[in-house]
């Protein structure tokens, strides 16, 4: 599998960047320099990334979201992968 990240990707299954083989091995975000871990959606090109906000919810039962503007760094972490192994 590539290393590079696609330029953009979403959790949400219904959408059509979802790419459970990618979020799988774990996927970390940087914006604007701070790390964020309840991103939904990001793009680096467009250079912006759609974080959820709270546990509100919207109609549909997707989590309510607000679309942020700036630098997108996303890059894969380890540590994130739900089957990764606990380090003793």
């Amino acid at each position: 599998m590539s290393d590079t990240l696609p330029d953009r990707l979403s959790v949400n299954p219904s959408s059509p960047y979802y790419d459970e083989a990618v979020l799988s091995r774990g996927v970390g975000i940087r914006f604007k320099g701070v790390e964020k871990t309840n991103v939904e959606e990001y793009c680096v090109s467009e250079g912006w990334v759609r974080l959820s906000v709270g546990a509100s919810k919207d109609r549909f039962g997707n989590p309510m979201t607000v679309k942020l503007k700036g630098p997108v760094e996303p890059y894969f972490n380890a540590a994130l992968a739900p089957d990764a192994e606990p380090k003793a």
